[in-house]
């Protein structure tokens, strides 16, 4: 077959402070930058979904178009310009080019400023061309909010089954093979989809612990003949929108195997509902217990400052963190990374070694966070540029601008000029930070951070210290939800919630 293949990648905060531009995506802000044509090709032995897709359709003599790939880091909304111009490049191709089949690397989560569904926009735009026959597999983010305008659209979807995203290329693998098997049988599939009554929390999402661990593995024991897939996405939630939730799908030739697939995925959540429910601490508490918790281990205690990932749409220069070590006397602590790029600037002017007064993070007009106003000492200075070493994005290269290590007191904080979640070590590294060597690390990430720094830690805490992005689903200011879903596990729904508001 000849597949035209490309990406568009952005999973939206409604509440967030900061919307996504067309730079955002020409940089990638932790995705690999936007390539364009046989570029595209580049990305094939990188962990993402396309680079998966690029392995298995070459391997199988296939080919391929490519047209353009682009993701950005969690934001507010996709701007028009953004979404118009890397999008309208896609739509642009499918009118223009000649193939038998499409392949497109989607998110699932994206909202723009005048798209709810971003897309559902996408797809709907691509099959008023096509028409209905044209085979076109989508793969998404396992935090993909999944909407029927993207079921009735897409031949096929098929998400991650693990968080942290170790497997986005064998997601974008899976997706070759259910393409190549809608061609060999040319008659499409049936779709069971089930929609889950309540919103998970992102922390509660991780699969490397229960319950998220027992639902994908009964997920992949259903995968079976005659069911061709099946996919489970917890969802984004923090996108206010109707759609906006966990979604339980699969798919199969036969009806009534795709149907018993679903009804088990489904039965098995709504029984466990409590267990999908979070403990968070304050940034004292959670402090108090790492400081209690390194007094007896030669391994760093870690905090996911969970409310500032800007993997979840957060800037990542709350200081709540900074002040609750800072109040509690923590020794060997480091921070990471914070957003900043006047401070990084401030401290290249004044050399290792000086020490200066910045007025550093605290921009994200959350209540209860502010600037940290003070006198540190510049430690460290590099030009920001590294290689992911760890599970997620391994081998890719990294840029963060200009970054420093500030240190006050008995804490270290890495400061750098371009947003990033901390996905791997060596963005600690790249400000010469050794987190194997250090007591406590905060990191600015909910959970993905768990794929490198599992391994070197003594325990995982988990923080809400202020910050955009409400770690606790039911804390956000919901206006368009469905009515009738669970603002959390056993909590209360949507239309209830408002009733009392009023």
């Amino acid at each position: 077959m000849k597949i035209l293949i490309a990406g568009f990648q952005h999973e939206t905060n409604t509440f967030a402070p900061t919307k996504a531009s067309y730079p955002s995506f020409i940089q990638g802000e932790g995705f690999p930058p936007l390539v364009r044509g046989a570029d595209v090709l580049g990305l094939r032995d990188v962990n993402v979904p396309i680079g998966g897709f690029i392995k298995a359709a070459q391997a199988r003599g296939h080919d391929l178009l490519p047209v353009i790939w682009a993701g950005a880091s969690a934001s507010a909304h996709v701007s028009t310009d953004a979404f118009e111009r890397i999008g309208g490049e896609i739509i642009t191709a499918i009118n223009e080019g000649e193939f038998d089949a499409i392949y497109l690397d989607l998110h699932g989560a994206m909202v723009t400023e005048q798209h709810d569904d971003g897309e559902g926009e996408i797809l709907e735009r691509v099959r008023r061309i096509v028409g209905d026959r044209m085979p076109v597999v989508v793969s998404l983010d396992l935090h993909a909010n999944v909407t029927a305008r993207m079921f009735k659209h897409a031949s096929a979807l098929v998400a991650y089954r693990t968080y942290p995203h170790v497997d986005m290329a064998d997601t974008g693998e899976r997706a070759a093979l259910i393409l190549e098997e809608l061609v060999l049988q040319g008659r499409p599939l049936h779709c069971a989809v089930r929609r889950v009554p309540f919103l998970i929390p992102v922390n509660g999402m991780c699969t490397l612990v229960e319950p998220a661990r027992g639902m994908y593995q009964l997920l992949a024991d259903l995968e079976e003949k005659p069911v061709v897939s099946a996919s489970f996405a917890p969802g984004f939630p923090a996108a206010d929108f109707p759609e906006c939730g966990p979604t339980i799908w699969a798919y199969s030739f036969d009806e009534e195997a795709a149907e018993r697939a679903a009804d088990a995925l489904f039965s098995k959540i709504v029984n466990e509902e409590s267990r999908w429910e979070v403990p968070f601490l304050t940034p004292d508490e959670a402090v108090l217990e790492a400081i209690r918790l390194s007094r007896s281990s030669d391994k760093p205690v870690i905090i996911a400052d969970t409310q500032d990932n800007p993997g979840v749409g957060g800037d990542s220069n709350t200081m709540g963190m900074v002040r609750a070590l800072l109040h509690n006397g923590a020794t060997g602590a480091a921070v990471g990374v914070i957003w900043d790029a006047p401070a990084a600037q401030a401290a290249h002017r004044a050399g290792v070694g000086a020490h200066i007064s910045l007025s550093l993070g605290g921009g994200s007009g959350v209540q209860g966070d502010s600037p940290l106003v003070a006198e540190f000492e510049v430690e460290y200075l590099s030009d920001g540029r590294f290689r992911f070493d760890g599970p997620m994005l391994n081998g890719m290269q990294g840029e963060l601008g200009p970054v420093a290590c500030l240190r006050i007191e008995g804490v270290r904080i890495a400061v750098s000029s371009v947003k990033m979640q901390v996905f791997d070590r060596n963005l600690f590294r790249v400000a010469g930070i050794e987190p194997e060597r250090m007591k406590i690390l905060v990191n600015k990430s909910s959970v993905h951070f768990r794929a490198d720094f599992e391994a070197i830690a003594e325990a995982i805490l988990v923080a809400k210290a202020p910050g955009p992005m409400a770690a606790d689903p039911a804390d956000l200011p919901w206006k368009h939800l469905d009515p009738d879903i669970r603002m959390r596990p056993m909590g209360q729904s949507f239309k209830s919630f408002r009733a009392q508001s009023c």
